[in-house]
Order: structure tokens, then C-alpha cells, then sequence
């Protein structure tokens, strides 16, 4: 095996290498799950819970009702649009039981979006909680799909609870505008229908395709990233040889707060959790911080996953710093970077390190993270995982020197098949079997890499590269901050001059304290020279930070040209 920098910094507990081709598919994870842990508890959500075996019985009547019932074939587009519920798994491991390809939809999209992605992917089956039908009836006649599934927030509940939850959302909380969808059906009719039927197994292969997971659109038109089977469980693999120092069968408690159908969650929390027989926590809202805590405060959790975001809204409230931390073991970051003042804050109140991973959808999603043995370095995103390899390399593809500035490419089992029917997007990401990430970093002699930014939204500043992430870190430390956005706009002087979006918890903050405290720790060209502050900022369905949503609101409000 090639000895890379970043080996001999490995915990002497975690793999160097794992087996990638240990099971044929995601499914065949699962069955070995839900025959190993049984009535151990799976998914919790709203105080209600379900258990792997249950899981097994009802994710097979799902399958059941769109082999059988609907006589749907191999590889049919399954979309799947709702937040954090329990119907959410037995929907998504149903649909893979049943050979299909599940194609996870965020609920909160515009019509136009639900769109894009429905008629790109061929979704015939869509699958969406009854809060955002109306905006599924908008497009209803402008897509592919032959078969719609509606389900209630508490249909999986059971019994009264269920019943009440769904009536207060829709009649107290008025959460469920008016919608129609003839011929749409229950999801709690498609499971007593496939209750009916006997299981059949589906043949599955590693190399065939389980989701369409697209891309957040944020550097354009949203792109279908078609992972297979093979991508999926040798991510898992390798997050679970990873944690295996840490975490012990049946033992574990994880929170996800982050939408099981983003990536990130969906990959960590769900899968690699699912195959140590953890329980996982769901939360539908996190943005409830009061009911979140809440939740929390019942359970000795030992995992927690997030952004950067989040971790900071929780410091930010007293009942969340009140909590018994004595069970947590774990506590991980991604999906943008992690400031340094929110891990040093993290770990004095909980004590234990705020560990940042990386990784991209393109990459299922996680492609290095910092170790979880207390040996992380706070700033970068850690090693590569096993059987992953890292290249700092210059625009043509070309190694750079250890230490300097150069896009990061990744190599391994967990890059994805290609975009869904985009061969030209795909090669443009492409260097031979490296895939292009986009993102500046700079490796050190150790092998920890540092992301200092997303390439497209570097600054220049009278000929020097200015990012973004680093003046950001600066401003989250300071007084009276609470979350901050850095973006660059253009200057008859400097070619381009850097600006901060500043939401602040102090109402003395003066943007003159902002800038002022930025001089003791940027160079001069890398101060803000405009510092506006703002109620909130733009936000990603997993509260990851928006620049270009920032850019879009300083144009219309300045009314300043982008060029």
C-alpha cells in the first residue's frame, strides 16, 4: 500500500484500509441490521418509536406496494419529499428493497424547483408530506410522474397521537395550505396494500444506481449526482471505520437534526449509525429550538451531527448549556466550514471537540475528517478516510508543493458514477479518476488539509486572493457577533473589495468596531471595507450559509452591478 503523509497520523484503532465490497448493496446492510438488533429501538420522532424490526416489516410492505401493487420495474425514480419523520425511512429502504432509485427532494422548494428535478430525474413516484401538496399541484400536469403518495406528520405516530398531531398542524397551526391531487393515495393505504403481498428480493449489485441526490444549485442549474450502491456502502465503511474507536453496538444514541434527505445526514446518520444498531433521534424542526432542547434533555445522547449554524444557535441558548453532555461522544461538523470560535465554544461547554468533516454530494458525501481521539487540529477538515486520497493540484491538474494554495481533488471508492444524463458535466469535474471539488485547500507535511475556500467565490483584491472563510473566522469571534457572511463586490480601485453581512447579538456593535477589530487580525487588503448587519442571512435547507443569496440582496439593495 502507498505510504501518504496523512497514514501515520492515524488513530492505531481506525483501519487504513477497509472492504468497500463487504456487502452487495445498501440493502444487504440493512437486512444484516434489522436480523442483528431487532427490537432495538431504529428511529425515534416525536417522542414516538419504531424498531429496526418494525422498520423490516413495514419498508417491505412499501416495497411490496410499488413491485406488486403498481408493477413498477428496477430502477424506477422514486422521489422522496418531507422532512424528518419516521415515515421518511421506510419509504427511502422500501424503495431500494424493491430495486428503485430514490430520488431525495428537499420539501421547502419553489415549484419551479420541484420541477427541475422531478422532470430531470423521471421520477414516477413522488412521495410528499401534505404540508407542501399545494405546491406539487402547481406542476402536477408538467411532469413524469404516474403515481403520487401523500402522507400527514403523524401518520406513523400511531393512535391518538397521530391523529392529533396531524389535526393540529393542518386546522391549528394552518401548516397544510388546500391542495388537490386526484388519483393521489394515503401512505398508510400503501402499506396495509402491500401488506398483502409476499417480499421478493431484488438482485442488487454495487454498481447499480440507489439515489439521485442533486446538488444544492448554488453555483447553478441543480445537477442529479447519481450515486450507486457501491458509492453508499463504501462511504459507510469508511465513517464507521472511522468512529469504531468511540462507538459500540446498540449503545448509541444519535441526534439528527440535519434532513435525512440531504446527504450528510442521509450517509452518517442514517446508514453508518444503521449498522451499528444505533438509535437515532430524529428531529422534523430544528429550527423550534425550545421543543429541539427539549428533546435532547430526555435522551443521554452520544452523537451529534451538524453545521456550523447550528452548533452556534445551540450555545446561544442558556437550556442548551444546561444540558448532561456526560453521555456525548461524538460531535461532528460539516457542509461548511467550522469557525474556530464556535469549536473553542463547543468544546468548554460540552467537553468534548467539535470535529469538522468534509465532503461534497459528488462524494456520498464524506471525503476526510478530523479524528475523534482528541488529536483534531481545530481549522482543518482533518485526514483523508481510508481508501481516499487527496491531491492539491494547480489548474491543469498538476500537483502543487506541500504548503501551497491549489483546488482539491479526491480520489476513492466513494466518488460518484457521474452526473444523471450530463456526460459533459461530468467530465468537466473529472481529471482521470479525480474528481474536482471546487474548493481551495493547502495540505501541510502531516496530510491535515486546510479548506481556505470554494474557488468560484475567491476575492481579488488589487491582485491578491482574499477568502472569504478566512475573514469570516475572524468576524464570528467577535463581541457581539452571531453568524456573519463574507462576500466579494466590485471596485473601481481594488477590482474587487470585501464585505461583511453581520447578524449581531449586541445592539452596540458599530460596523466601525467590526472593521476595526479585523485590523488586529488581517492584513489590510482583507479587511471589510463595507459591514452591514441584518436580521438573518440566507440559508441552505441545512442552514449552510448562502453567499450568493448575499451577493443577490447587497445588488438589489445597493443596486450595484455584479460585473
Amino acid at each position: 500500500m502507498t505510504e501518504f503523509p496523512w497514514l501515520k497520523h492515524y488513530p492505531a484503532a481506525v483501519d487504513k484500509e477497509i472492504n468497500y465490497e463487504a456487502y452487495s448493496s445498501v440493502v444487504d446492510l440493512f437486512d444484516e441490521s434489522v436480523k442483528k438488533f431487532g427490537d432495538a429501538v431504529a428511529f425515534e420522532c416525536m417522542g414516538k418509536t419504531m424498531s429496526y424490526s418494525e422498520l423490516d416489516r413495514l419498508s417491505a410492505h412499501f416495497a411490496n406496494y410499488l413491485s406488486q401493487g403498481l408493477s413498477l420495474k428496477k430502477g424506477t425514480r422514486v422521489a422522496i419529499q418531507m422532512p424528518n419523520t419516521l415515515q421518511y425511512p421506510v419509504a427511502m429502504f422500501g424503495a431500494l428493497r424493491a430495486g428503485m432509485i430514490v430520488v431525495n427532494t428537499n420539501p421547502l422548494y419553489t415549484p419551479a424547483e420541484m420541477k427541475h428535478q422531478f422532470v430531470d430525474s423521471g421520477a414516477e413516484v413522488i412521495v410528499i408530506v401534505e404540508n407542501f401538496a399545494s405546491n406539487l399541484e402547481k406542476i402536477k400536469n408538467e411532469i413524469p410522474a404516474k403515481h403520487i403518495i401523500v402522507t400527514g406528520l403523524g401518520d406513523l405516530l400511531g393512535g391518538l397521537k397521530g391523529l392529533i398531531v396531524n389535526l393540529v398542524v393542518k386546522h391549528v397551526k394552518k401548516l397544510v395550505p388546500a391542495f388537490s391531487l386526484p388519483g393521489a393515495v394515503s401512505f398508510k393505504s400503501t402499506l396495509s396494500k402491500g401488506a398483502g403481498f409476499t417480499f421478493k428480493p431484488v438482485k442488487l449489485s454495487l454498481e447499480d444506481t440507489a439515489f439521485l441526490q442533486y446538488t444544492g444549485g448554488t453555483t447553478g442549474v441543480s445537477k442529479g449526482a447519481e450515486l450507486t450502491h457501491g458509492n453508499i456502502v463504501a462511504n459507510m465503511q469508511q465513517i464507521s471505520a472511522w468512529m469504531k474507536p468511540k462507538l459500540r453496538e446498540r449503545e448509541e444514541i444519535v441526534v439528527t437534526a440535519l434532513p435525512l434527505y440531504h446527504i450528510f445526514a442521509l450517509t452518517v446518520n442514517c446508514l453508518a449509525m444503521f449498522k451499528i444498531g444505533a438509535h437515532n433521534l430524529l428531529i422534523t424542526n430544528p429550527r423550534d429550538m425550545k421543543s429541539f432542547i427539549g428533546d435532547l434533555a430526555k435522551k443521554k445522547f452520544s452523537v451529534i451531527t451538524g453545521v456550523n449554524t447550528l452548533f452556534n444557535g445551540l450555545l446561544n441558548q442558556e437550556a442548551f448549556r444546561a444540558l448532561d453532555f456526560s453521555g456525548l461522544k461524538i460531535a461532528v461538523g460539516g457542509g461548511m466550514a467550522v469557525q474556530k470560535a464556535t469549536a473553542e465554544k463547543w468544546k468548554a461547554v460540552t467537553g468534548v471537540p467539535l470535529a469538522e468533516g468534509y465532503g461534497l454530494t459528488e462524494t456520498s458525501p464524506v471525503a476526510s475528517c478530523n479524528c475523534i481521539d482528541g488529536t483534531e487540529r481545530v481549522g482543518t477538515i482533518g485526514l483523508p478516510l481510508p481508501n481516499t486520497e487527496f491531491m492539491i493540484a494547480d489548474d491543469a491538474g498538476n500537483p502543487v508543493p506541500l504548503g501551497e494554495r491549489g483546488e482539491v481533488l479526491i480520489k476513492g471508492p466513494q466518488v460518484m458514477k457521474g452526473y444523471w444524463n450530463k456526460p459533459e458535466e461530468t467530465a468537466n469535474v473529472m481529471h482521470g479518476d479525480w474528481f474536482k471539488s471546487g474548493d481551495i485547500g493547502v495540505m501541510d507535511e502531516d496530510g491535515f488539509v486546510k479548506i481556505v475556500d470554494r474557488k468560484k467565490e475567491m476575492i481579488l483584491v488589487s491582485g491578491f486572493n482574499v477568502y472569504p472563510n478566512e475573514v469570516e473566522d475572524v468576524i464570528a469571534s467577535c463581541p457581539g457577533v452571531s453568524e456573519v457572511g463574507v462576500i466579494g463586490m466590485p471596485d473601481a480601485k481594488s477590482t474587487e473589495k470585501v464585505v461583511a453581512y453581520v447578524v449581531k447579538k449586541d445592539d452596540a456593535l458599530t460596523p466601525e468596531k467590526v472593521i476595526e477589530y479585523c485590523k488586529g487580525s488581517l492584513t489590510n487588503y482583507k479587511v471589510p471595507r463595507e459591514v452591514h448587519f441584518v436580521d438573518e442571512l440566507p440559508k441552505s435547507n441545512v442552514g449552510k450559509i448562502l453567499r450568493r443569496k448575499i451577493k443577490e440582496a447587497h445588488l438589489e439593495k445597493t443596486g450595484a452591478s455584479a460585473a
